[in-house]
């Protein structure tokens, strides 16, 4: 019976070690996939078109991150991503560089956000007042295609080509008779008018101030896409509002006919019109250098400069504890700003930020760094897509603030939802509950019942006082009665557009206008860019995850977005929350 279990353990010992082995070598064979890419060198012919056709996606940082989530959804995708300022970069060092004769701009994969968009063409915009032209050339237009595509010199479209051009619109979900039929009820308790979020839980349709709110910020932000493009083409903001509401802009000829395109081909037309740019014979000899590979051969910080700037990143929802490589994490971030703060080769700190909030204790954590950063170094505020209630707490006492025309900010106001499932418990499983607390108002937020008046005033009061801190805080960084913000608060969301009317915000500009400013406040005139944090691999996300170092709190997730919400609010109901009403889809 000894040699059994000798034999027995022996076994299971070397199935483990095979099994680790395998594990290690497959994790291995990932990292040098994805590191493969990043090793090849970066060649750039001496002369070239520049590609621009995002099938390297670019965004706020640059890449999708990676969850354990997704290999039980089976979302396996390892593809890295190109942060927007290494492409702005790369724009830039291009419009000074002799070798690269023009852009050639392909928009058929284009999915970036807004903002990113604003910022890119603004770099487009650039690149052609060094003299060098921009072509554009796509299968079909949208709203963002378009946009980006209508800073060119030639706008191409392909002969069979259509188009989508529709304006700003976007929709919003209600769970109210969902949750009624279930026997759920939530209490929303909040300071602002125009604080909608948690409505979707407690309405089934938009209230007018809702819709205010909401039809002012549509109308904003398309007043800001449609000068744009009029200013580029050769047509009035009237004419394009007037084609768009008489849904005249559908095919190749329609669009060629108003002035929405300069021509249209096939893509053989296409290469022989880039033939003659080039000053070659045939498509063969056309070089072309992707946006990637020119980013890496020609945008590089001096390693030798001592000074620099440092570009601190706050991307995402702005929570107390999690991931924080999916999210803001108070403390994590916190961390982050003192180590810089104690960097004394760190002259300025450009403070990018893609939020719409969250937590109301996190955000104070942050913002107490941020200011003694602050008393330290300039830093410089520069709002990408989000720059809202959490993530406007965060920045508006930094020294200056740019903000992009399509960026969504304000969003001043604090709310707290209060579900109570102990009514569908009964009515739909048939369980029922039974409370037993020292104190009277012990179960109070175990989400079994309805909150009593009393309990709805303590908690109001809670709103109240912090409402209070928030639009103080605001006054105090934007030089503003907190009459004032209380007249702009009220929890409404704002474009960057408006905000800059209001006093939300000092400057239109992006992430290179905030690094020009920066350096100036501090007098440099040579520096390194230094991004914080550094972002991670995909196999680098990976590894933390399996080895459970980053915090991720893995939870069910459906995949569906709106009932994913909806999971997310009854995760944590007793959360005062200064957050956007909702992450807008446009």
């Amino acid at each position: 019976m000894n040699n059994f279990w000798k034999i027995f353990l022996a076994a299971l010992l070397g199935c483990l070690v095979a099994l680790g082995l395998i594990f290690f070598m497959f994790m291995g064979s990932i990292g040098a996939a994805l590191a493969g890419g990043a090793a090849k060198t970066a060649v750039v012919p001496p002369q070239s078109i520049l590609k621009i056709d995002f099938s390297t996606p670019i965004s706020e940082r640059g890449q999708s991150s990676f969850s354990v989530q997704n290999i039980a959804s089976m979302n396996l995708s390892m593809d890295e991503g190109m942060p927007l300022l290494t492409a702005i970069r790369a724009i830039d060092a291009a419009a000074a560089d002799p070798g690269v004769k023009f852009i050639y701009l392909n928009t058929d994969k284009m999915g970036m956000s807004m903002s990113c968009t604003e910022e890119l063409r603004q770099a487009l915009a650039r690149f052609r007042e060094s003299g060098k032209p921009v072509i554009a050339y796509a299968n079909g237009y949208d709203n963002m295609s378009y946009y980006l595509a209508s800073v060119a010199d030639k706008v191409i479209i392909n002969t069979y080509g259509e188009a989508m051009i529709t304006g700003v619109g976007t929709s919003l979900t209600f769970f109210k008779d969902l949750l009624d039929n279930l026997g759920v009820d939530i209490q929303l308790i909040r300071h602002g008018k125009y604080k909608s979020a948690g409505e979707q839980f407690t309405q089934n349709h938009l209230t007018d101030a809702n819709r205010e709110q909401n039809q002012v910020l549509v109308n904003s932000l398309w007043a800001s896409i449609c000068e744009e493009i009029a200013a580029s083409r050769d047509f009035s903001e009237e004419d394009l509002n007037g084609w768009i509401d008489n849904l005249e802009l559908f095919d190749a000829e329609s669009l060629l006919e108003r002035g929405i395109v300069d021509q249209y081909m096939y893509k053989d037309e296409l290469e022989d019109y880039l033939c003659t740019l080039f000053d070659v014979k045939e498509a063969k000899d056309l070089k072309f250098t992707d946006l990637g590979t020119y980013a890496t051969a020609k945008v590089k910080d001096d390693s030798k400069v001592k000074d620099k700037i440092a570009i601190i990143y706050a991307d995402g929802e702005i929570e107390m504890s999690g991931n924080a490589d999916n999210a803001i994490v108070g403390e994590v971030l916190a961390r982050r700003l003192k180590k810089v703060e104690q960097d004394s080769s760190i002259k300025a700190v450009v403070f990018r930020i893609n939020s719409p909030g969250g937590s109301v204790q996190a955000s104070e954590i942050i913002n107490r760094a941020m200011l003694n950063l602050k008393a330290v170094k300039p830093v410089i505020a520069s709002y990408g897509d989000y720059a809202a209630s959490g993530g406007y707490w965060i920045s508006s006492n930094t020294d200056y603030i740019f903000t992009d025309k399509t960026t969504l900010t304000g969003s001043i106001g604090v709310f707290s939802l209060v579900p109570n499932i102990g009514g569908g418990l009964s009515k739909t499983l048939h369980i029922n509950t039974a409370a037993v607390g020292s104190n009277k108002h012990s179960d109070m937020m175990g989400g079994m019942r309805k909150l009593d008046d009393a309990e709805v005033e303590y908690m109001q009061k809670m709103i109240e006082k912090i409402y209070t801190e928030f639009t103080g805080l605001v006054s105090r960084g934007r030089n503003i009665t907190p009459e004032q913000v209380d007249e702009i608060g009220q929890g409404r969301v704002w474009s960057g557009r408006d905000a800059l009317t209001i006093g939300l915000a000092d400057a239109k500009g992006g992430l290179t206008d905030a690094i020009a400013y920066a350096a100036a406040a501090a007098g440099l005139d040579n520096y390194k860019l230094v991004v914080v944090p550094e972002q991670k691999s995909m196999f680098q996300q990976m590894m933390s995850q399996f080895s459970g170092d980053n915090g991720e709190d893995v939870s069910i997730k459906t995949g569906i977005k709106e009932v994913d919400q909806l999971l997310n609010v009854l995760d944590d109901p007793q959360m005062l929350y200064a957050r956007m009403p909702y992450v807008y889809e446009f």
